[in-house]
């Protein structure tokens, strides 16, 4: 039973990425994620000018006429979210956490996903894949989606992507359109690989702009890891000290990025406390070229 609390929290969730889905996105959405492929739809007469390839030659030679065979376009599509509910998500300078505008963007990846018809799965993972949501249709399905994306509390509290992807790999067969919605804190291995090559992939990096600069010269400052639970003190008024975390930090996005872009997986930064419509839309526009 859900609490009053709760069903208005997925309530306010609901109705604001439901609007966005539907007013910003819903073009923007058909154009980069279109059905693969074509599927048999009917046969017909054969008309001047029609495809030869087209003609059906055993419907032609049961009544002595000439048939083709009419194809459309597969417009379904299979869309897995691949949520990051470790530890390091649960972090936020400026009253928003990082889960909290992983929530959100889900919420409207979903909505624009069945505005298109399309079925949408979800696996969580951490430095395991914690639940697994197989893929299907309807309002009522995302609307469970979000309340998992609410109410969700992880098993463990590190991260490891190689996990995720290789139960993805193993677990869904068919070609479908994949998010990665993570803080991009951990490498990737060749199980990145392996799942890019499958499915049209892309990742969605949720930052805090305090992870990529701290205060300086505010004298001592404790840092506490989520994931695995050390704390660590800094004096922001040593500048060596404050030079190496810039470096470490640069050292860390530039390698996540490099693996994404040698692969050809199309990403985009986002960040709490801004908005994140711009980026999303960038990522439509880039895919629907």
């Amino acid at each position: 039973m859900l609490s009053e609390e709760l069903l208005k929290k997925v309530r306010r969730i609901e109705i604001k990425t439901r609007r966005l889905s539907k007013n910003i996105f819903s073009g923007q959405y058909h154009s980069a994620f279109k059905g693969r492929g074509m599927a048999f739809s009917e046969v017909r007469e054969y008309n001047y000018g029609d495809e030869v390839r087209s003609i059906d030659w055993n419907v032609t030679a049961r009544f002595n006429h000439p048939y083709i065979k009419v194809f459309e376009e597969e417009r379904e599509l299979t869309v897995i979210l691949l949520i990051d509910v470790s530890g390091s998500t649960f972090f936020g300078s400026n009253g928003t956490f990082k889960s909290d505008v992983i929530t959100e963007i889900a919420a409207v990846l979903s909505f624009s996903a069945i505005e298109n018809n399309d079925k949408v799965g979800v696996i969580f993972f951490s430095d395991k894949v914690e639940k697994y949501i197989p893929a299907k249709k309807g309002s009522s399905h995302i609307l469970r989606i979000i309340r998992e994306l609410i109410t969700y509390r992880q098993q463990e509290t590190k991260t490891d992507y190689s996990c995720a992807f290789k139960f993805m790999n193993n677990v869904i067969k068919k070609k479908s359109t994949c998010f990665l919605i993570s803080d991009g804190f951990g490498s990737f291995d060749d199980s990145l690989q392996i799942v890019a090559r499958k499915h049209d992939f892309s990742a969605i990096i949720v930052r805090d702009k305090r992870e990529d600069s701290l205060p300086e010269n505010i004298g001592l400052m404790l840092l506490h890891d989520n994931e695995t639970g050390k704390n660590l003190w800094i004096d922001t008024s040593d500048k060596k000290t404050m030079q190496e975390l810039h470096y470490y930090r640069e050292k860390q996005d530039k390698q996540m990025q490099q693996s994404l872009l040698h692969l050809g997986i199309d990403y985009i930064m986002c960040y709490t406390g801004q908005d994140y419509i711009r980026s999303l839309m960038q990522l439509f526009k880039e895919k629907g070229y």
